[in-house]
């Protein structure tokens, strides 16, 4: 067991199939159901054959797809609760560290718990873009950064490479590493992970192979 056993999990694309998530939003935006165009496809839209969204549709989408009732009952990846328990078994301790804005943090605890994941504690901290203003470039930044450092885990599982720079030393960084397709994850010019993984249920078997 490493020093601390707290591991901070990533919601979407770790714990949660988000991209079974958007296809229940478009049609509850559009009326119409999603068709696979890419399955290597990193982000939803190149994963779905969808058109691209002008600035209005991408409104009406947010709007009328991703309502509270959305973001409170997304599927689980397949696999991932199993994972979640047997880590739990070991000793570890679970927090779930998402990049969605704070105004979705009941829906997604509440998601989280329905499904069956028990989290100590759930954080909702946003995206760089949620404090941007129409029409202005974009904040970079790690928005994930201030409560990783605080809560200063062994161990962060993430899906999306940028969440991983700028980490304090101690963090091993485990990346949950699937649909290459438009991924930032081979990106030369970020800092690379301590170590990959084709789903939490192949973490949790690395951790019990690692530290039991």
């Amino acid at each position: 067991m490493p020093s601390s056993n707290l591991i901070v999990l990533d919601a979407d694309g770790v714990l949660i199939d988000y991209h079974a998530g958007y296809a229940q939003a478009w049609l509850r935006a559009f009326g119409e159901p999603v068709v696979v165009r890419d399955p290597e496809g990193h982000h939803p839209m190149h994963y779905w054959d969808v058109p691209h969204l002008s600035e209005a549709g991408q409104a009406h989408l947010q709007q009328h797809g991703f309502t509270e009732e959305a973001w409170s009952t997304m599927p689980a990846l397949p696999g991932a609760v199993e994972a979640c328990q047997q880590l739990q078994k070991m000793g570890f301790r679970l927090v779930c560290v998402t990049a969605l804005s704070p105004r979705w943090h009941a829906a997604r605890s509440a998601n989280l718990t329905a499904l069956g994941f028990a989290m100590d504690e759930v954080f909702a901290v946003g995206h760089s873009s949620d404090t941007a203003q129409p029409g202005t470039p974009r904040p970079v930044g790690n928005p994930k950064l201030e409560v990783l450092t605080r809560l200063a885990p062994s161990l962060f599982v993430d899906d999306h490479l940028p969440y991983f720079q700028g980490l304090p030393a101690g963090i091993w960084r485990a990346l949950i590493d699937v649909r290459p397709n438009g991924s930032a994850n081979n990106d030369p010019q970020l800092e690379g992970p301590h170590s990959r993984h084709a789903s939490l249920a192949d973490f949790a078997a690395w951790c019990k192979r690692r530290y039991v």
